[in-house]
Protein backbone atom coordinates (compact mmCIF):
# COMPACT_ATOMS: atom_id res chain seq x y z
CA UNK A 1 0.00 0.00 0.00
CA UNK A 2 0.94 3.39 -0.99
CA UNK A 3 0.75 6.72 0.37
CA UNK A 4 -1.60 7.75 -2.57
CA UNK A 5 -3.91 4.86 -1.93
CA UNK A 6 -4.14 5.63 1.77
CA UNK A 7 -5.27 8.87 1.09
CA UNK A 8 -7.56 7.50 -1.35
CA UNK A 9 -8.89 5.25 0.79
CA UNK A 10 -9.25 7.97 4.09
CA UNK A 11 -10.61 10.61 0.98
CA UNK A 12 -14.42 10.72 2.02
CA UNK A 13 -13.19 11.06 6.18
CA UNK A 14 -10.44 13.43 5.40
CA UNK A 15 -13.29 15.84 3.22
CA UNK A 16 -15.30 15.52 6.54
CA UNK A 17 -12.53 17.27 8.49
CA UNK A 18 -12.13 20.07 6.02
CA UNK A 19 -15.47 20.54 5.96
CA UNK A 20 -14.98 20.75 10.09
CA UNK A 21 -11.81 23.11 9.45
CA UNK A 22 -13.84 25.57 7.88
CA UNK A 23 -16.78 25.54 9.66
CA UNK A 24 -14.77 25.95 12.79
CA UNK A 25 -13.69 29.04 11.51
CA UNK A 26 -16.24 30.83 10.77
CA UNK A 27 -16.37 34.36 12.57
CA UNK A 28 -18.35 37.45 12.71
CA UNK A 29 -15.21 39.13 11.86
CA UNK A 30 -14.44 39.01 7.78
CA UNK A 31 -10.74 39.89 8.67
CA UNK A 32 -10.42 36.83 10.93
CA UNK A 33 -12.44 34.78 8.88
CA UNK A 34 -10.39 35.81 5.30
CA UNK A 35 -6.93 35.29 6.96
CA UNK A 36 -8.19 32.18 8.87
CA UNK A 37 -9.71 30.15 5.07
CA UNK A 38 -6.60 32.15 3.14
CA UNK A 39 -3.97 29.94 5.89
CA UNK A 40 -6.60 26.78 4.72
CA UNK A 41 -6.80 26.89 0.88
CA UNK A 42 -2.48 26.90 1.54
CA UNK A 43 -3.28 23.39 1.58
CA UNK A 44 -0.59 20.67 3.65
CA UNK A 45 -0.60 17.13 3.72
CA UNK A 46 -2.72 17.00 6.48
CA UNK A 47 -0.28 14.43 8.33
CA UNK A 48 -1.95 15.18 11.28
CA UNK A 49 -5.31 14.62 10.68
CA UNK A 50 -4.78 11.45 8.64
CA UNK A 51 -2.28 9.69 11.71
CA UNK A 52 -4.91 10.79 13.66
CA UNK A 53 -7.55 8.86 11.54
CA UNK A 54 -5.29 5.96 11.69
CA UNK A 55 -4.73 5.90 15.26
CA UNK A 56 -8.48 5.38 15.48
CA UNK A 57 -8.88 2.68 13.94
CA UNK A 58 -7.15 0.27 16.84
CA UNK A 59 -10.51 1.21 18.67
CA UNK A 60 -13.93 2.10 17.72
CA UNK A 61 -14.08 4.08 14.62
CA UNK A 62 -16.81 6.62 14.02
CA UNK A 63 -15.68 9.48 12.43
CA UNK A 64 -18.72 12.09 13.17
CA UNK A 65 -16.53 11.56 17.20
CA UNK A 66 -13.03 11.33 15.39
CA UNK A 67 -13.52 14.13 13.34
CA UNK A 68 -13.52 17.17 16.24
CA UNK A 69 -10.15 15.96 17.55
CA UNK A 70 -8.62 15.64 13.84
CA UNK A 71 -9.50 19.37 13.03
CA UNK A 72 -8.81 20.64 16.36
CA UNK A 73 -5.08 18.84 16.14
CA UNK A 74 -5.02 20.55 12.42
CA UNK A 75 -6.34 24.25 13.82
CA UNK A 76 -3.10 24.11 16.12
CA UNK A 77 -0.91 23.38 13.47
CA UNK A 78 -1.83 25.76 11.32
CA UNK A 79 -1.82 28.68 14.61
CA UNK A 80 1.42 27.62 15.00
CA UNK A 81 2.37 28.04 11.48
CA UNK A 82 0.99 31.99 11.78
CA UNK A 83 2.73 32.81 14.85
CA UNK A 84 5.93 31.48 13.47
CA UNK A 85 5.65 33.47 10.08
CA UNK A 86 4.93 36.17 12.20
CA UNK A 87 8.42 35.50 14.63
CA UNK A 88 10.55 34.68 11.66
CA UNK A 89 9.32 37.63 9.21
CA UNK A 90 8.26 34.82 6.70
CA UNK A 91 6.39 36.21 3.47
CA UNK A 92 6.07 33.01 1.46
CA UNK A 93 4.53 30.04 2.80
CA UNK A 94 3.93 26.67 0.74
CA UNK A 95 4.55 29.34 -2.34
CA UNK A 96 1.68 31.32 -1.16
CA UNK A 97 1.92 34.86 0.77
CA UNK A 98 1.84 33.94 4.76
CA UNK A 99 -1.22 35.99 6.76
CA UNK A 100 1.19 38.43 7.60
CA UNK A 101 2.06 39.26 4.67
CA UNK A 102 -1.02 39.60 2.56
CA UNK A 103 -2.30 41.67 5.70
CA UNK A 104 -0.21 42.60 8.83
CA UNK A 105 1.54 41.57 11.85
CA UNK A 106 -1.32 42.36 13.93
CA UNK A 107 -3.97 40.63 11.74
CA UNK A 108 -1.55 37.57 11.97
CA UNK A 109 -1.50 37.23 15.56
CA UNK A 110 -4.98 37.51 16.45
CA UNK A 111 -5.79 35.41 13.49
CA UNK A 112 -3.22 32.69 15.26
CA UNK A 113 -4.84 33.58 18.79
CA UNK A 114 -8.41 32.95 16.71
CA UNK A 115 -7.53 29.23 15.32
CA UNK A 116 -5.98 28.07 18.65
CA UNK A 117 -9.64 29.26 20.13
CA UNK A 118 -11.28 27.01 17.60
CA UNK A 119 -9.11 24.22 18.35
CA UNK A 120 -10.38 23.82 21.84
CA UNK A 121 -14.64 24.48 20.46
CA UNK A 122 -13.87 21.49 18.35
CA UNK A 123 -12.53 19.66 21.40
CA UNK A 124 -15.65 20.77 23.58
CA UNK A 125 -17.51 17.97 21.35
CA UNK A 126 -14.94 15.13 22.70
CA UNK A 127 -16.07 14.27 26.18
CA UNK A 128 -12.98 12.69 27.79
CA UNK A 129 -11.04 14.12 30.03
CA UNK A 130 -7.66 12.72 28.79
CA UNK A 131 -7.39 13.52 25.56
CA UNK A 132 -7.98 17.28 27.15
CA UNK A 133 -5.24 16.78 29.42
CA UNK A 134 -3.03 15.41 26.86
CA UNK A 135 -4.22 17.89 24.35
CA UNK A 136 -3.63 20.97 27.23
CA UNK A 137 0.03 19.61 27.51
CA UNK A 138 0.46 19.66 23.45
CA UNK A 139 -0.29 23.31 23.39
CA UNK A 140 1.65 24.29 26.42
CA UNK A 141 4.96 22.50 25.21
CA UNK A 142 4.71 24.24 21.77
CA UNK A 143 4.72 27.41 23.19
CA UNK A 144 7.45 26.36 25.14
CA UNK A 145 9.39 24.97 21.86
CA UNK A 146 8.51 28.43 20.32
CA UNK A 147 9.62 30.95 22.88
CA UNK A 148 12.88 28.29 23.72
CA UNK A 149 13.77 28.77 19.17
CA UNK A 150 13.21 32.23 19.38
CA UNK A 151 15.94 32.57 22.65
CA UNK A 152 18.36 30.26 20.61
CA UNK A 153 18.30 32.19 17.18
CA UNK A 154 22.04 32.83 15.97
CA UNK A 155 23.30 31.33 19.15
CA UNK A 156 26.06 29.44 18.09
CA UNK A 157 27.63 27.63 20.94
CA UNK A 158 24.48 25.11 21.76
CA UNK A 159 24.65 21.73 21.36
CA UNK A 160 22.72 18.50 19.77
CA UNK A 161 20.42 17.71 22.87
CA UNK A 162 19.14 21.32 22.71
CA UNK A 163 18.24 20.87 19.50
CA UNK A 164 16.64 17.76 19.94
CA UNK A 165 14.53 19.28 22.74
CA UNK A 166 13.86 21.84 20.71
CA UNK A 167 12.58 19.89 17.57
CA UNK A 168 10.81 17.58 20.16
CA UNK A 169 8.28 20.54 21.47
CA UNK A 170 8.38 22.46 18.20
CA UNK A 171 7.41 19.43 16.04
CA UNK A 172 7.38 15.98 17.50
CA UNK A 173 4.98 16.30 19.99
CA UNK A 174 2.22 17.43 18.18
CA UNK A 175 2.65 14.64 15.51
CA UNK A 176 2.76 12.28 18.54
CA UNK A 177 -0.46 13.32 20.36
CA UNK A 178 -2.16 13.04 16.60
CA UNK A 179 -1.39 9.45 16.79
CA UNK A 180 -2.29 9.31 20.94
CA UNK A 181 -5.52 11.48 20.77
CA UNK A 182 -7.19 9.17 18.04
CA UNK A 183 -7.11 6.04 19.30
CA UNK A 184 -8.01 7.73 22.78
CA UNK A 185 -11.20 9.27 20.68
CA UNK A 186 -11.86 5.86 19.71
CA UNK A 187 -11.64 4.13 23.28
CA UNK A 188 -8.46 1.96 22.44
CA UNK A 189 -6.76 0.51 25.18
CA UNK A 190 -3.91 2.64 27.39
CA UNK A 191 -1.30 0.13 26.18
CA UNK A 192 -2.05 0.93 22.54
CA UNK A 193 -2.48 4.80 22.90
CA UNK A 194 0.45 5.17 24.54
CA UNK A 195 2.47 3.33 22.11
CA UNK A 196 1.18 5.10 19.59
CA UNK A 197 2.21 8.15 20.94
CA UNK A 198 5.94 6.89 21.24
CA UNK A 199 5.20 6.16 17.04
CA UNK A 200 4.32 9.26 16.68
CA UNK A 201 7.42 10.87 18.73
CA UNK A 202 10.16 9.18 16.75
CA UNK A 203 8.06 9.40 13.29
CA UNK A 204 8.14 13.40 14.07
CA UNK A 205 12.04 13.57 15.34
CA UNK A 206 12.65 12.28 11.84
CA UNK A 207 10.08 14.20 10.20
CA UNK A 208 11.83 17.74 11.31
CA UNK A 209 15.22 16.39 10.84
CA UNK A 210 14.11 15.38 7.38
CA UNK A 211 12.87 19.22 6.92
CA UNK A 212 15.79 20.50 8.21
CA UNK A 213 18.07 18.69 5.80
CA UNK A 214 15.62 19.87 2.74
CA UNK A 215 16.01 23.21 3.29
CA UNK A 216 19.50 23.04 2.28
CA UNK A 217 19.14 20.63 -0.66
CA UNK A 218 15.66 21.33 -2.28
CA UNK A 219 15.03 23.83 -4.30
CA UNK A 220 13.56 27.01 -3.96
CA UNK A 221 10.94 25.86 -6.28
CA UNK A 222 10.28 22.77 -3.42
CA UNK A 223 10.32 24.49 -0.99
CA UNK A 224 8.02 27.60 -1.67
CA UNK A 225 11.17 29.56 0.13
CA UNK A 226 14.73 30.30 -0.72
CA UNK A 227 16.95 27.66 0.23
CA UNK A 228 18.97 27.90 3.71
CA UNK A 229 16.17 30.15 5.22
CA UNK A 230 16.26 28.11 8.29
CA UNK A 231 19.89 29.85 8.91
CA UNK A 232 19.62 32.85 7.34
CA UNK A 233 16.68 33.28 10.21
CA UNK A 234 19.11 32.30 12.81
CA UNK A 235 17.28 28.79 13.21
CA UNK A 236 20.63 26.29 14.22
CA UNK A 237 19.46 22.85 12.76
CA UNK A 238 21.01 19.68 13.15
CA UNK A 239 23.12 20.00 9.35
CA UNK A 240 24.41 23.34 10.87
CA UNK A 241 25.47 22.28 14.10
CA UNK A 242 27.46 18.98 12.28
CA UNK A 243 28.55 21.64 9.26
CA UNK A 244 30.16 23.66 12.87
CA UNK A 245 32.15 20.61 13.81
CA UNK A 246 34.89 21.97 10.75
CA UNK A 247 36.61 25.04 11.49
CA UNK A 248 36.25 26.67 8.43
CA UNK A 249 32.61 25.91 7.91
CA UNK A 250 32.29 27.34 11.51
CA UNK A 251 34.29 30.72 11.58
CA UNK A 252 31.52 31.53 8.05
CA UNK A 253 28.86 29.89 9.94
CA UNK A 254 28.64 31.81 13.20
CA UNK A 255 29.04 35.29 11.27
CA UNK A 256 25.73 34.89 9.59
CA UNK A 257 23.30 37.36 10.59
CA UNK A 258 19.98 38.50 9.33
CA UNK A 259 21.55 40.90 7.04
CA UNK A 260 23.81 38.27 5.48
CA UNK A 261 23.95 38.81 2.16
CA UNK A 262 22.28 35.77 -0.81
CA UNK A 263 25.90 34.78 -2.16
CA UNK A 264 27.39 33.93 1.24
CA UNK A 265 24.88 32.08 1.94
CA UNK A 266 24.83 30.07 -1.09
CA UNK A 267 28.59 29.87 -0.22
CA UNK A 268 28.03 28.33 3.57
CA UNK A 269 25.07 25.49 2.04
CA UNK A 270 27.86 24.60 -0.90
CA UNK A 271 30.28 23.98 2.16
CA UNK A 272 28.08 22.39 3.87
CA UNK A 273 26.88 19.63 1.51
CA UNK A 274 30.75 19.12 0.78
CA UNK A 275 31.72 18.36 4.56
CA UNK A 276 29.48 14.95 5.51
CA UNK A 277 26.71 17.08 7.50
CA UNK A 278 23.66 16.05 5.23
CA UNK A 279 24.87 12.14 5.60
CA UNK A 280 25.03 12.48 9.40
CA UNK A 281 21.63 14.11 9.58
CA UNK A 282 20.29 11.67 7.32
CA UNK A 283 21.74 8.79 9.52
CA UNK A 284 20.24 9.84 12.81
CA UNK A 285 17.00 10.64 11.11
CA UNK A 286 16.74 7.16 9.50
CA UNK A 287 17.50 5.65 13.37
CA UNK A 288 14.07 8.03 14.72
CA UNK A 289 12.35 6.35 11.75
CA UNK A 290 13.76 2.73 13.01
CA UNK A 291 12.71 2.97 16.28
CA UNK A 292 8.79 4.38 14.78
CA UNK A 293 9.00 0.63 13.04
CA UNK A 294 9.64 -1.17 15.45
CA UNK A 295 7.67 0.21 17.99
CA UNK A 296 4.64 -0.63 15.47
CA UNK A 297 5.35 -4.62 15.31
CA UNK A 298 4.41 -4.05 19.12
CA UNK A 299 0.70 -3.02 17.80
CA UNK A 300 -2.26 -5.45 16.86
CA UNK A 301 -1.49 -6.68 13.12
CA UNK A 302 -4.01 -4.72 10.69
CA UNK A 303 -3.99 -3.29 7.42
CA UNK A 304 -3.87 0.39 9.73
CA UNK A 305 -0.72 -0.78 10.77
CA UNK A 306 0.96 -1.04 7.69
CA UNK A 307 -1.06 1.87 6.42
CA UNK A 308 1.12 4.42 9.43
CA UNK A 309 4.28 2.15 8.30
CA UNK A 310 3.85 3.63 5.01
CA UNK A 311 3.44 7.12 6.71
CA UNK A 312 6.63 6.57 8.59
CA UNK A 313 8.47 5.85 5.52
CA UNK A 314 7.32 8.67 3.27
CA UNK A 315 7.69 10.94 6.52
CA UNK A 316 11.47 10.11 6.93
CA UNK A 317 12.24 9.69 3.26
CA UNK A 318 10.51 12.33 1.53
CA UNK A 319 12.41 14.35 -1.29
CA UNK A 320 9.58 17.28 -0.21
Amino acid sequence: MNIKLIYSLLKADIDLIEKELERAVKSHSPVLEEASIHLLKAGGKRIRPVLLLLGAKFGEYDIHRIKHAAAALELIHMASLVHDDVIDDAVIRRGEKTVKAEWDNRVAMYTGDFIFAAALECMAQIDDSEAHQILSHTMTELCIGEIIQIQDKYRYDQHLRDYLRRIKRKTAILIATSCQLGAITAGAPAHVHRKLYEFGYNVGMSFQITDDILDFIASEQELGKPAGSDLLQGNITLPVLYAMKQDELRSRIINVSAHTDRQDINEIIFLLKQSGAIERSNELSSRYLHRALAILDELPQGRHQNSLREIAHFIGRRKY
